[in-house]
């Protein structure tokens, strides 16, 4: 089953919003904290300037959580 990929970063709050929601309704992820990795923050990039984001399996792209960015 793929996961959808979220990029964070660690001293987002509305990163740290998005992890706990997600957590808590036990919404499977992988997390990919941009400022851990070059390659991750390059992958992010393409999508947006801004964390966090969620790709779907599906492809949709999301930006932001509950109408907030980092």
């Amino acid at each position: 089953m793929a996961l959808p990929i979220v990029y964070t970063l660690s001293t987002c709050p509305t990163c740290d919003d998005l992890r706990t929601d997600w957590q808590r309704k036990s919404i499977p992820f992988e997390e990919r904290r941009v400022d851990k990795s070059q390659a991750w923050l390059d992958e992010a990039l393409r999508y947006a300037d801004t964390v966090p984001i969620v790709v779907h399996p599906d492809g949709k792209i999301e930006v932001g959580f509950e109408g907030e960015a980092g």
